[in-house]
């Protein structure tokens, strides 16, 4: 869609502020200067966004809302999914892999997920998403996923978020003899790493957010991997919630299903650092930040080392 780079300005304002915060222990404080930010960003871009994932309704300002129209209201029309501070915990416990996401799409092509909160997930790089299936047995999408990749299952390392309710889920993996790679948080990094070559993960697997699977949607699409996700409440509040909305529940959602678009982008700019981006930075030359721009009209995966200076 030719925005990509001018939507990383976004995620790196967004990272810059959130860096403030790293190890603070105030994740809400970090997250409000990361929104201000970014908001702030986006007024700077020819653009014509509304975001269909946000953070807050709008009476819960300052969020980015679902609803909201961001940019100048010239160029581009699109639909938008943010997440500020991915990871918030992560920010406020000083830990690696907290970073500032967006994702965007041609207009009317975004899934809406309404009030769903929770989707289970699998997610595959490219050379395995025609041989899983999300509601075929665990031990099945290792075996398929390792022959696709050409390894043996022992070698395979899955992304698992570490949460009670994957614990059998862990232990099957394990019993299969595939490795776990466990996280506290992190839903739209674990996708990232699944789908992308060198990143030490081979595949993602469990429940997480629902925003965060429409944001990962993006990365996939212009990775060219797959996301396969059902919605999975854990209230019966929630439940009502998305049935009262219109939302299938039961439906398996695909990657087209929840971005519909081969032009679609993604943006993603480290916040606290990890092995998979690295941090917001300070020396002698200026602010410092690290972000991967996917362009899936463009077919363009670029890490971008940005060095700000004169940032008042």
């Amino acid at each position: 869609m030719n925005i990509a780079f001018d939507l990383m300005k976004v995620t790196e304002a967004a990272a810059i502020e959130a860096a403030k915060w790293v190890g603070t222990g105030r994740k809400r404080a970090g997250d409000g200067a990361a929104v201000a930010a970014m908001r702030k960003a986006f007024s700077n871009i020819d653009l014509s966004g509304r975001v269909v994932i946000g953070e807050g309704e709008k009476d819960e300002a300052p969020m980015l809302y679902t609803g909201e129209e961001v940019g100048n209201g010239q160029g581009l029309a699109v639909d938008i999914a943010v997440d500020p501070v991915e990871g918030t915990n992560l920010m406020a416990l000083g830990r690696p892999n907290a970073i500032a996401v967006l994702g965007a799409s041609p207009r009317g092509s975004m899934y809406d997920p309404g009030p769903s909160y929770y989707m289970n997930k699998l997610v595959v790089p490219k050379a395995a998403a025609q041989v899983v299936d999300i509601d075929a047995p665990v031990e099945d999408n290792l075996d398929n996923t390792a022959k696709a990749l050409g390894k043996a299952v022992r070698d395979l390392v899955i992304f698992v978020l570490d949460k009670p309710r994957h614990v059998e889920l862990i232990r099957r993996i394990r019993a299969k003899g595939a490795r776990v790679q466990l996280h506290t948080d992190g839903d739209v990094a674990g996708s990232l790493m699944a789908v992308t070559p060198g990143s030490g993960v081979d595949m993602m697997m469990g429940t997480g957010g629902t925003p965060e699977g429409v944001i990962s949607a993006c990365a996939v699409v212009a990775l060219g991997g797959a996301i396969f996700g059902r919605l999975d409440p854990k209230t019966e509040e929630e439940r009502k919630a998305v049935i009262e909305y219109g939302t299938e529940i039961d439906r398996v959602l695909t990657t087209t299903d929840l971005v519909d678009s081969e032009k679609a982008c993604f943006v993603a700019t480290g916040i606290s650092g990890g092995t998979f981006l690295a941090g917001v930075e300070n020396d002698e030359s200026g602010i410092i930040t690290h972000s991967m721009v996917l362009d899936g009209g463009a077919g363009h995966l670029c890490m971008v080392r940005s060095v700000h200076t004169n940032l008042g």
